[in-house]
């Protein structure tokens, strides 16, 4: 019986794996650096994970119009995501926040979080889509 590869553990994590978001280190028991590496640019690839930034890797799924790989997520929910597996407290922006608590009625363009007082310099993107920060 042929011992499974670091790929197919890797699919396999993914495949049982509710978490949307994924961090590089998720990875390591699965091989060395070199090996991991490999197998997440591959899948990059061929559209099962989309690199959002440095280390950091959202699930994806084809589209059902142009079977390119997309998100199921919106960015800012990404981006809390993405934050609250870095440790660092994150919220949604102040107008998002005033959308939410019926303050406005103006849905914003861009998507915003607020980081508080942290010093948070990752840019996170899909496809030409980035996150903004805001601070306190």
């Amino acid at each position: 019986m042929a011992k499974a590869t670091t790929k197919d553990r890797i699919l396999a994590s993914l495949r049982n794996s509710k978490e949307k978001v994924f961090l590089r280190d998720n990875f390591n028991r699965f091989g060395t650096y070199r090996q991991v590496c490999r197998v997440v640019k591959e899948l990059s690839d061929e559209g099962k994970l989309m690199r959002l930034g440095y280390g950091t890797y959202v699930k994806t799924r084809p589209s059902s119009i142009s079977g390119k790989p997309v998100v199921d997520e919106s960015l800012t929910n990404i981006g809390l995501e993405v934050m609250k597996k870095l440790n660092i407290k994150a919220d949604v922006g102040k107008d998002m926040r005033a959308l939410i608590q019926g303050d406005s009625t103006q849905v914003p363009m861009l998507p915003i979080l607020n980081i508080g007082n942290s010093r948070v310099c990752r840019k996170l993107s899909v496809g030409n889509r980035s996150l903004v920060y805001e601070k306190n």
